[in-house]
């Protein structure tokens, strides 16, 4: 097991900059993931660690020794891509041992190895059949097991799961969550799939256009994005923005948007009024969770009500997603996820409660958050320590 280090990393094509000045420090057993839209880097990121391209500046360690000049064989890593490249001439068993072979490990060893990977993968039934034999997310834990077996220091997996269905990612995904727990290894995944990134990730490296964005625990990175691209990436359906202006009432802060005036949240009141944000336009967010009907507004919040028309209902079972507008002629609409029993109806008019203790605030021109105090700490470390612990603790 080892940590990984990125400092300061550039990556050039030419005159097209990928990756830019990438700072990052992957503690020993975790399981970081790089997300972001396509193009972003994230798999670049990857690929320069693993050795598969160069880098144009800056260094990356794998534990204490950089690996900037180490050959791919030489680094210590196993890699699985989104193509599950087997060999389809060989068999399972064959597939997974290949790589030991190369390496002159002993046969026995060999076996050994092989064979506990797939009773651990649940594939020891199928080290006779060939990939063709195979279905995609059998073949998935193929792969998985000819990473396993290599018992490298550091697994890296870029979009593994991209061919599967979305019923075999559910539980491929909570497979690998699993596997990480059990192995104990430094994991870093690259997926463009936040629902992935936020169910899997001990913490989340948000990236675009080349640079970090955020990196933070999927919690923080939900309840406290640094930005509006981390803050509308991250969440499904994503957050709603609206123009604001700030406004001074009564000596509290508001915000005044062209169709309501609500109080602004209680995380950034101080902010606003210290640095001379009154007057000033500033971007407001809302999550669609955070707007209810007031017939089933949880307990315990800070409410705002506001007034909208209906222009679609998605009923999900367990919630309805629900369209809104505040002009009948505007194509522009916002989402509401509502309690399945909200009764609102198709073109009519209703009323929604906003969470007020949930919503951002983000400066026009730096779209950079504006909040009182930063968010709380959670220390990846602890949490990758206990992991570990977990896993060597006796049954």
């Amino acid at each position: 097991m080892a940590s990984v280090t990125y400092r300061d990393v550039w990556k050039r094509y030419g005159d097209v900059v990928v990756i830019k000045g990438l700072n990052i420090d992957v503690e020993d057993g975790e399981f970081l993931v790089f997300v972001g839209p396509s193009g972003c880097g994230k798999s670049t990121s990857l690929r320069m660690l693993a050795g598969l391209e160069e880098i144009s500046e800056g260094e990356i360690l794998i534990g204490d020794r950089v690996v900037n000049n180490v050959a791919p064989k030489d680094r210590d890593i196993a890699m699985v891509f989104q193509s599950y490249a087997l060999y389809p001439h060989m068999t399972v068993y064959d597939n997974m041992a290949f790589g030991l072979k190369l390496r002159r490990t002993p046969k026995k060893e060999i076996d050994t190895r092989v064979k506990e990977a797939a009773e651990s993968l649940g594939i020891h039934h199928l080290l006779d059949r060939r990939p063709r034999q195979l279905s995609g997310g059998q073949r998935q834990r193929v792969a998985l097991g000819r990473a396993i077996v290599r018992e490298p220091a550091v697994f890296l997996l870029d979009e593994p799961l991209s061919n599967l269905d979305a019923k075999l990612r559910v539980e491929a995904r909570a497979f690998i969550s699993r596997l990480h727990q059990r192995l104990g290894t430094t994991f870093i995944y690259v997926t463009h799939d936040q629902v992935e990134a936020m169910t899997m990730g001990t913490r989340i490296a948000v990236l675009n256009a080349g640079y970090l964005q955020q990196i933070d625990s999927p919690s923080n990175l939900y309840s406290y994005p640094d930005n509006v691209f981390v803050a509308g990436f991250i969440g499904s359906p994503s957050m709603n923005f609206f123009n604001a202006k700030i406004i001074e009432e009564g000596g509290e802060p508001m915000l005044q948007t062209e169709n309501f005036t609500i109080p602004a949240p209680p995380d950034g009141r101080k902010q606003l009024l210290k640095d001379g944000y009154i007057g000033k336009d500033v971007i407001l967010g809302i999550r669609p969770e955070d707007i209810h009907n007031p017939s089933y507004t949880p307990a315990g919040i800070e409410p705002a009500e506001i007034s909208a028309t209906v222009d679609v209902i998605e009923l999900m079972g367990n919630e309805k997603i629900v369209y809104l507008s505040f002009d009948e002629q505007s194509d522009k609409s916002f989402l509401a996820r509502m309690d399945p029993r909200s009764d609102v109806t198709l073109g009519g008019n209703t009323k929604a409660v906003i969470n007020l203790d949930n919503i951002h605030i983000f400066d026009t021109d730096t779209e950079v958050v504006i909040r009182d105090d930063p968010p709380p700490s959670e220390n990846a470390h602890t949490i990758a320590e206990a992991m570990k612990n977990e896993v060597s603790r006796p049954h």
